[in-house]
């Protein structure tokens, strides 16, 4: 009790109690049970299977030949390394090279960290390539001069491809990723939900670049460059708040972009610092189709790819801020 594993003494239970209960009582009562002492190797599968039946996610630690069974049985097996036998190590998914449990800890947490930042990244490549495909093919439909070329789109490569390999990977960790449960074991990597949250925000910055466009195309052929340059002025800016807002969904922007991620300052500067080249340097600008504006024509298209990305921001504090509200 002192070391918190036990409340009362109806918590633990000995082998030999263990092997008078029948499998209907012992069912009902695994999930009360904390302390199991002096089992035999068949009462250790046993309680593996039980908690399994249960729908709950099993690890057991063990070294001797006796904790191989449930070993092997449990979702995550973890065998010693140093002091634990050949057949415990060869039935385990895991081997702590040092016996140290802290590197048990260590490993999940790690490993959700992972997970959680494969996710974010997946995410962020899914929202950000809707606009792009979209304003390749809308305009095509609608008989609009074309809004994104070759190698515009190359330059927006340079820009999602250094965020999903480095950025996301340098993310670190969710201040509440240790006090989550165990996720299902069902759950995908990038499922209904996820495909549909990334889906609405392409959806939004789509709807942010055709706005731009046609707000200062105007059906006018002389406006096409302006147009077009405003329009891929706000889709980088739109991907790059894409990202600060992947990036974490249990820290605001601020903290977001305090954060000790020097890879996603690279990014974010480096992007910034090649639109506004692109757009100034003259043989740049014949390049990519693009044509000189003002501060406040960039103000705007920077102001309208905030708008359809910072509402996202706006749902995720309201939806942490709710469970507050009912304590």
């Amino acid at each position: 009790e002192s070391v918190g594993i036990a409340s009362d003494i109806s918590q633990a239970i000995e082998g030999k109690d263990l092997e008078q209960m029948s499998d209907a009582e012992f069912e009902n009562r695994v999930e009360q049970l904390r302390v199991y002492s002096r089992v035999a190797p068949l009462d250790k599968l046993k309680i593996v299977e039980k908690l399994r039946a249960k729908n709950h996610i099993v690890a057991m630690t063990g070294d001797g030949v006796n904790d191989a069974p449930a070993l092997k049985s449990s979702h995550i097996g973890i065998a010693m390394g140093e002091r634990g036998t050949d057949v415990a190590r060869e039935s385990s998914a895991i081997v702590l090279l040092n016996d140290d449990f802290s590197s048990i800890v260590q490993a999940v947490r790690l490993g959700r960290r992972i997970f959680d930042n494969l996710r974010k990244s997946i995410s962020d490549i899914f929202s950000v390539h809707v606009p792009i495909a979209g304003m390749a093919l809308i305009p095509v439909l609608m008989g609009f001069p074309l809004v994104i070329l070759p190698a515009h789109i190359a330059v927006l490569e340079l820009i999602i491809d250094p965020a999903c390999s480095t950025v996301f990977e340098a993310e670190p960790e969710e201040k509440n990723i240790m006090d989550r449960p165990p996720r299902n074991l069902k759950e995908r990597l990038f499922g209904r939900k996820n495909f549909f949250y990334s889906f609405l925000q392409g959806i939004s910055v789509l709807a942010a670049v055709i706005f731009v466009f046609l707000w200062f195309y105007q059906g006018n052929p002389a406006n096409e460059d302006l147009a077009r340059t405003l329009s891929f002025a706000t889709l980088v800016i739109a991907n790059i708040l894409l990202i600060m807002v992947n990036l974490s969904g249990s820290r605001s922007l601020i903290k977001t972009i305090s954060s000790n991620n020097k890879a996603f300052w690279f990014v974010m500067v480096g992007a910034l610092f090649s639109l506004i080249f692109i757009i100034v340097v003259p043989p740049l600008q014949n390049l990519f189709h693009f044509s000189a504006i003002t501060f406040i024509d960039f103000a705007l298209a920077a102001f309208v790819g905030f708008i359809a990305v910072i509402w996202f921001k706006v749902i995720d504090l309201i939806k942490r801020m709710r469970p507050l509200k009912s304590e």
